[in-house]
C-alpha cells in the first residue's frame, strides 16, 4: 500500500500540534513547549474544520496524529478524537507522560479504539531519561504507562530521540523494548531546532553506525522506523541486498567503533538474531508524505522544518500540500551537493530539516550523512554487482 501511495497529491500522515502546552521541560523539545497554551490556538470548531480538511485528500485518508506539547492539555481532545474517528480517519495520539496520563485516561483511550499511542522513552537508564525530560520520576512513570496501555489492549509505539546523551544506551534500549513487548520503535535522529543544540548532534560516521546498528536491531522482532534519519533506508536496502546476495554486510559496509561496540553489547545480551530484519524503508520525507499543522493553523513540511507554507484559515490543507511552492520544491528532489548526485536520492533524499538547520537551505546536502555517491561501486564490482542492482534487490526484498 505505502509503496503505491500518491505522495504527490496527499500525505501519508498529518501531524497536528494541538497545543504548545506541556508540563514537561524536555531539553530537546522541538516545540519549545510551555505550561500554558499560547494565544491563537485552534478552537474546537477550528479543529473540526481541520479534520474536515484532512478528508479533502480523499480515501484512503491520511492518518491524523494528535501531538503537541501535550494533547492531554486540551479539554476538548476527546471531542476532536471522536470527530476524527466518526469521520473514518485513523487516529494516533502522542501524550506526554505527566500526572494527566492516569489510569482513567489510559482506559478512555483504549475504549476509543485509536490506531496507536506513541510514548516517548529516550533511554533505558532512568537518570538519563529524567534529565532529558526535566522531571524526576518520568522514566518510572513512562514504563508504568507503557505496561498499562498494553494491558488495556492499546498498540504502543515507543519514540526515542538519538543524540549524544542517549546513543550509548541503544543496545540496552533494544533489550528493554523486548522485555516490554514493544513491536514498533520510531527513532528520531536529532535535529538542532527548538531547544535541541548542536552539541547533542552526532558525527556523520556515528549516524552511519547508528543506522547500521538499527538495521541489525530490527532482527529481534522490533519494527524500526526513523524520523529525520532517511539514510537508514539507504543502509537498510544495502544491507538487505548484500544478505540476499549471500554476502556479509559487516565486511562491506562503512561501519566504525560505535557500531561494533553497540552490536557486541546487543548480541551479548540477546544472542544472535534469528528473525528477518523489520527495518522500515518507506520513502517519505519532509513535505513528501508528511505535513505538519501547528497550534495556530500554520502549515509546515514537518515539525522540524520551521518554514510555513500557509495557514488553514486562509487556504485549505490539500491545496497547501499540492500547490505551495515550498512543498513542490521539496518533492522535486533537485538537491544540492552529495544528495543531488546520490543514487539513493529518491529513496532517501537526506533530511531537509537538518540541511536547513545547518545551512539555511532546504535543498542542501544532509551534513549528517557520510555516504559518498558511487563509493561502493569499486567494492561491489569485485562480486560482479553494482549499486543499481543492489537497490533493486534491496527494495524487492523489503517488507
Amino acid at each position: 500500500m505505502f509503496s503505491s501511495w500518491p505522495y504527490e497529491s496527499k500525505p501519508l500522515i498529518v501531524f497536528w500540534e494541538t497545543t504548545k502546552a506541556c508540563l514537561l521541560k524536555c531539553k530537546h523539545c522541538r516545540a519549545k513547549a510551555i505550561k500554558e497554551p499560547l494565544p491563537g490556538e485552534l478552537s474546537t470548531e477550528e479543529g473540526f474544520r481541520l479534520i474536515d480538511q484532512v478528508k479533502d485528500f480523499g480515501k484512503p485518508y491520511p492518518m491524523l496524529i494528535f501531538t503537541g506539547g501535550d494533547p492531554l492539555m486540551r479539554n476538548d481532545i476527546w471531542e476532536l478524537i471522536r470527530y476524527s474517528i466518526d469521520n473514518e480517519i485513523k487516529v494516533s495520539i502522542a501524550p506526554s507522560v505527566t500526572p494527566l496520563l492516569n489510569k482513567n485516561v489510559i482506559k478512555k483511550i483504549s475504549e476509543m479504539n485509536l490506531s496507536s499511542v506513541s510514548i516517548s522513552l529516550d533511554s533505558p537508564y532512568p537518570e538519563i531519561h529524567d534529565s532529558i525530560r526535566g522531571i524526576k520520576g518520568t522514566w518510572k512513570r513512562t514504563i508504568w504507562a507503557i505496561k498499562e496501555f498494553i494491558k488495556n489492549g492499546v498498540k504502543v509505539q515507543v519514540n526515542s530521540v538519538i543524540m549524544r546523551s542517549t546513543v550509548n544506551g541503544l543496545a540496552d534500549m533494544v533489550s528493554l523494548l523486548k522485555r516490554l513487548g514493544i513491536i514498533t520503535w520510531e527513532v528520531f535522529y536529532l535535529i538542532p531546532t527548538g531547544r535541541a543544540t548542536r552539541e547533542e548532534d552526532l558525527t556523520p560516521q556515528e549516524w552511519e553506525d547508528v543506522s547500521n546498528f538499527l538495521y541489525e536491531a530490527s532482527k529481534y522482532g522490533i519494527r524500526i522506523r526513523t524520523t529525520e534519519g532517511p539514510m537508514f533506508r539507504r543502509v537498510s536496502i544495502l544491507r538487505r541486498a548484500l544478505e540476499s546476495s549471500g554476502l556479509d554486510p559487516d565486511k562491506i559496509m562503512n561501519t566504525g567503533h560505535l557500531y561494533w561496540r553497540l552490536i557486541k553489547k546487543l548480541r551479548k545480551t540477546l544472542g544472535s538474531p534469528k528473525e528477518k530484519a523489520l527495518a522500515h524503508t518507506i520513502g517519505t520525507r519532509d513535505g513528501r508524505g508528511i505535513i505538519f499543522v501547528s497550534y495556530n493553523g500554520n502549515v509546515y513540511p514537518s515539525g522540524f522544518l520551521p518554514l510555513s507554507a500557509g495557514n488553514i484559515s486562509v487556504e485549505r490543507l490539500a491545496d497547501i500540500y499540492r500547490r505551495s511552492q515550498l512543498f513542490k520544491v521539496l518533492r522535486s528532489a533537485e538537491f544540492k551537493g552529495r544528495c543531488g548526485k546520490c543514487e539513493f536520492k529518491n529513496i532517501c533524499g537526506g533530511s531537509r530539516a537538518r540541511a536547513y538547520a545547518y545551512f539555511g537551505d532546504i535543498m542542501a546536502e544532509d551534513p549528517s550523512c557520510s555516504y559518498v555517491p558511487s563509493s561502493y561501486e569499486k567494492i561491489l564490482s569485485k562480486y560482479s554487482l553494482n549499486i543499481k542492482e543492489m537497490i533493486k534487490i534491496g527494495t524487492r526484498a523489503k517488507l
